[in-house]
């Protein structure tokens, strides 16, 4: 397993998080949101996702993330 902390913008309220460890949650990715940090904290399978990938799927719910 890989671990990654990926900085996203955007979030501003609990239904915020939900949406983001939900969504990770369900294609495999272990995903715990800081939302004091501004952070998503994820733990995935690197034969599976690269983190681009995951960045990807964030930034599918409408958040922005950075590089």
């Amino acid at each position: 397993m890989q671990d990654a902390n990926v900085k996203v913008h955007g979030m501003s309220c609990r239904s915020c998080i939900s949406k983001i460890e939900g969504t990770l949650n369900s294609i495999g990715v272990e995903g715990k949101v800081h939302f004091d940090q501004g952070t998503v904290e994820v733990k995935y399978d690197e034969s599976k996702f690269t983190l681009g990938d995951i960045k990807d799927v964030i930034r599918s719910k409408g958040y922005e993330v950075a590089n």
